[in-house]
């Protein structure tokens, strides 16, 4: 049994390759939910939608978000009416009184679906009104992916990391940004002075999630501190990750980042932002797979390969180290 964290597109990428080691019947893979926010009254989960689109073999491998070859006509009506109408664009956080009405999953992330910010997908869309209504109707998060789940025909087992709103803030000299706005609003160019995971002390892991947690772990090369940190922020999910074997995937080159702005991000947090700074970020992990161009050495067993992952057959590649660095913990 082995369970994955996941968000972002490092860990997905390395889960096109988990059959050569791993059974997915027997395959967990938690979630991030920091990133999710309220867009136009509808729930959004990013990370969890690109694992259910690759697992049901409809994702957009080119950007490694979406529905491939998906339409964009509501967004672009979204667009022409906010400019017929004269109303503002760009991302905008409902009122303060607002972010804590309506639904306790969306507190601290609601935004307004005028002039979208993000570009949403038709098929994509009908996805986030699906989980919005389950989520409406009194299901959870986890029941509500649970159900996406067994729709697109995922083979491993999907759990978000937490029924609960935990937001990733990003405060930058030009007020706090979700990290949604940060990145892909603001085109992660406001310099980070810190980072807050809004709500993580009161969460609680998702049903199932310690559970998956007793099992070997796998970090993906995802960015450590708002794809893995909403989950690590949430004091029972790290303290039971020092109770069991992690192995973690460095997505770095050194300190060269394999893409996203994992860098300004770490040295906001006060990590190096290196594969270095991995020992920091992941003081429980019992082994790491770092790039075979890495020189960077460690206090615990250390697997070295070519960790960049262009397709399946370089997937299958680091999930091999990954095996091989379990052998040696």
């Amino acid at each position: 049994m082995v369970t994955f964290l996941s968000g972002g597109t490092g860990t997905p990428k390395l889960l096109d390759g988990v059959e050569v080691a791993f059974s997915p019947a027997e395959t967990t893979v938690v979630a991030n939910t920091g990133d999710d926010l309220e867009l136009g009254g509808l729930f959004v989960s990013p990370d969890v939608d690109t694992l259910l689109f690759q697992g049901g073999e409809v994702l957009d491998r080119e950007r490694w978000w979406g529905i491939e070859e998906d339409t964009h006509r509501t967004n672009a009506a979204l667009m022409e009416i906010a400019e017929r109408a004269g109303l503002p664009g760009g991302p905008q956080y409902l009122p303060d009184d607002r972010q804590t009405a309506g639904r306790e999953l969306s507190r601290w992330r609601r935004f307004s679906g005028i002039a979208e910010f993000m570009t949403i997908g038709d098929r994509d869309r009908a996805v986030h009104i699906t989980r919005t209504s389950l989520l409406d109707a009194g299901h959870s998060l986890s029941e509500a992916t649970r159900r996406l789940a067994d729709g697109f025909g995922l083979s491993v087992d999907l759990l978000p990391m937490s029924d609960d709103p935990v937001a990733s803030l990003v405060h930058t000299p030009e007020g706090m940004m979700h990290f949604q706005e940060y990145w892909v609003g603001h085109r992660g160019e406001p310099t980070v002075e810190s980072v807050e995971f809004r709500g993580s002390s009161d969460a609680e892991p998702a049903p199932g999630v310690l559970e998956a947690l007793s099992d070997t772990v796998v970090i993906g090369p995802s960015n450590p501190v708002t794809s893995i940190g909403p989950m690590l922020s949430m004091p029972a999910f790290e303290d039971a990750l020092e109770e069991t074997t992690v192995v973690a995937v460095s997505p770095f080159v050194g300190a060269d980042p394999f893409s996203g702005p994992v860098a300004a991000l770490m040295a906001a947090v006060g990590a190096e932002p290196s594969t270095a700074g991995l020992a920091d970020a992941y003081p429980f992990a019992d082994a790491f797979v770092i790039d075979e161009r890495d020189d960077t050495e460690f206090d615990r067993p250390t697997v070295r390969t070519d960790i960049r992952i262009d397709g399946s057959e370089d997937a299958a590649r680091v999930v091999r180290a990954v095996t091989d660095a379990l052998d040696l913990v």
